[in-house]
């Protein structure tokens, strides 16, 4: 069994896709920060200074602090209970980045793959029709069986 596992964990795939989980970390965070620092800021600008990460909905308020509260932070310390759907809006946005940007890579790897793969030649033989041999597309009589092709 140890054996099977050495050679499973070794194998490029493996390794290929432990390398793919860690850069997509990464590239998550990056998205998240993309989303957080660069697009929600001029997004909440155009609708009247509206900070999306601050926008919740309490449900119930907190035993030590009552309402209003000036943010999710302040309301989560204060026991509220709350649905944070400005968060939510940001988590929504950071996915259809990174769909898009997936997408996108895939999109590439494909053309790429595509150009690789040679184009199909054309062919250079035919098949004769009464004794089913190649031939050549220009032949009028099948050197096999003799027979005279149409044309």
């Amino acid at each position: 069994m140890w054996k099977e596992f050495k050679e499973f964990a070794v194998k490029g795939n493996v390794l290929d896709m432990a390398v793919g989980i860690i850069i997509g970390a990464a590239f998550g965070t990056i998205v998240q920060s993309l989303v957080k620092d660069v697009i929600m800021p001029p997004i909440g600008l155009l609708l009247g200074n509206v900070d999306f990460s601050n926008l919740f909905i309490v449900l119930k308020s907190g035993p030590e602090i009552p309402e209003p509260y000036a943010s999710v932070d302040a309301a989560q310390k204060a026991g509220a209970v709350t649905i944070n759907y400005g968060l939510f809006i940001n988590a929504v946005i950071s996915f259809l980045i990174v769909a898009f940007a997936v997408f996108l890579i895939i999109r590439t790897f494909n053309k790429l793959k595509k150009k690789e793969e040679a184009p199909a030649a054309t062919p250079t033989e035919k098949e004769c029709p009464y004794c089913f041999s190649k031939i050549p597309l220009k032949a009028i009589k099948c050197a096999h069986c003799t027979s005279v092709l149409s044309v």
